[in-house]
């Protein structure tokens, strides 16, 4: 059976051979991720990296006003902390986690020395990095391009793709500050989906009722995000079940 915290949860760590995955293993630590967490701000320095398990991490630009919009979301498929290997140091966005859970991080010195070996594991983060881009870049060019109804359909999907389940924590004003819009804009946008049976919205919580309902509804930057993901990392395994099983602490016995 599956420990109920498995490295595998992340598909980066699920993906890694078995030589690079059992250098870093000592070093991973299992860590609750609670709705607010702060793991990095613009401008700072990171002394670690997250690999998302059952949370899901915003990245966001800050404007001086102190407005805000989310330009990349991090959830089990990847890694939070790309500065730390890329040769940045910092990053200009803020790294803040919007729906609570848990992550395996590692220190950044750790990724750094295995991402110098110039071998799977460097390979497989650049592949993800040209992903994670690729989202932003689409995140950039929906919020210009598309309707507030469009963008939201977009955000649910990407954070119901990250999740166990179809239900999510996320207040209006959330929503506001992720899309970078106003609040009133996504009363009405959550209101149209509603109507239309696609979600049910309440106090904060949002149900998925109708997936194909709302990709029928979304802008076609969702697919490009998808395909493009699909493309770079086609071995990344989708299903923890699917590879052997570890566990925080050791790997379990086969």
């Amino acid at each position: 059976m599956t420990a109920p915290h498995a490295t595998t949860q992340n598909h980066l760590l699920a993906a890694l051979p078995r030589a690079e995955y059992e250098r870093i293993e000592p070093g991973l630590e299992l860590v609750r991720m609670p709705l607010g967490e702060v793991l990095s701000e613009s401008g700072g320095r990171m002394h670690y990296a997250y690999f998302p398990t059952t949370c899901i991490v915003s990245l966001l630009y800050l404007l001086e006003d102190g407005a805000s919009a989310e330009i990349g979301v991090v959830g089990n498929e990847g890694i939070v902390g790309i500065s730390l290997f890329m040769g940045g140091d910092t990053t200009p966005s803020r790294a803040v986690v919007r729906s609570a859970g848990h992550a395996y991080r590692i220190r950044a010195s750790l990724l750094q020395e295995e991402f110098g070996r110039a071998g799977a594991t460097m390979r497989l983060l650049l592949r993800y990095t040209q992903s994670l881009m690729t989202q932003m870049t689409q995140t950039a060019v929906c919020n210009r391009h598309h309707s507030i109804e469009q963008q939201l359909c977009r955000a649910l999907l990407l954070s119901v793709d990250r999740m166990d389940g179809n239900s999510l924590t996320m207040t209006q004003e959330l929503i506001a500050r992720i899309l970078g819009v106003r609040r009133e804009g996504v009363t009405d946008a959550a209101g149209n989906l509603q109507r239309a049976g696609f979600i049910r919205y309440s106090r904060g919580h949002i149900d998925v009722l109708d997936r194909v309902g709302l990709e029928g509804a979304v802008c076609e930057c969702y697919g490009v995000v998808q395909r493009e993901y699909a493309r770079l990392m086609p071995d990344v395994p989708r299903e923890a079940a699917s590879v052997r099983q570890r566990t925080y602490g050791g790997v379990q016995p086969g």
